[in-house]
C-alpha cells in the first residue's frame, strides 16, 4: 500500500504525471512553442521537460514572450483553442444539433451575452458543415471557420476574434 502511495505521488509531481492529468496543458515556454500543435503523451512530456530544463518560463512570463502572458491570465484565444482541442467531438455533436453543454461552455468562454446565445447556437447549427466540414477537421480549422461565420453575422461579429 505504501509503495502505491509513493508511486502515485511521484507520478503526480513529475512531468509525466502532469501531462497525464491535464492533456495538452504544458504551459508556456520554448518547449510549448517547439511542440505546438502536436498531441499525445510524448510531445507533451518533451515540451514540459524542455520548458523545465531551460528554465525559460520565468523569462517568458516576465517579458510576455514565449507564449506567456505577463498578467498571469491565459488569454481567451488560448483557452478556446485548448477547449476545442479537448472537446472537439462533443462540440461537433452540439453544433450539429444547435444546443448542448459543450456548445454552452464555448459560448461562455468567448463571452457570448445571454441575449445572443440563441443566435450563436442557431448560427453554429446552420453553418455546421462550414465550421466542421469533415471528421479530419482540426482545432485550428474549426477556429478559423467559426471566426469567419461569426464575422459574417452582424449580430455575432463582435465575438469573431475572441475565438
Amino acid at each position: 500500500m505504501k509503495n502505491k502511495l509513493i508511486i502515485a505521488a511521484v507520478l503526480t509531481l513529475s512531468p509525466i504525471g502532469i501531462v497525464m492529468a491535464a492533456p495538452n496543458n504544458v504551459g508556456c515556454g520554448v518547449g510549448s512553442i517547439i511542440f505546438k500543435g502536436q498531441s499525445g503523451v510524448a510531445p507533451q512530456v518533451l515540451a514540459v521537460t524542455t520548458n523545465g530544463t531551460l528554465g525559460n518560463q520565468t523569462f517568458g512570463i516576465s517579458s510576455g514572450t514565449l507564449g506567456c502572458a505577463q498578467d498571469g491570465v491565459v488569454d481567451t484565444p488560448a483557452m478556446v483553442s485548448m477547449f476545442i482541442n479537448t472537446n472537439l467531438d462533443k462540440l461537433a455533436h452540439d453544433m450539429a444539433v444547435g444546443k448542448g453543454e459543450t456548445l454552452e461552455s464555448l459560448a461562455s468562454l468567448i463571452g457570448v451575452d445571454s441575449a445572443d446565445k440563441s443566435a450563436f447556437f442557431a448560427t453554429t447549427k446552420a453553418h455546421f458543415a462550414e465550421i466542421i466540414p469533415s471528421a479530419s477537421t482540426n482545432t485550428q480549422d474549426v477556429i478559423d471557420a467559426l471566426n469567419h461565420v461569426l464575422a459574417a453575422n452582424s449580430e455575432l461579429a463582435q465575438y469573431a476574434r475572441l475565438v
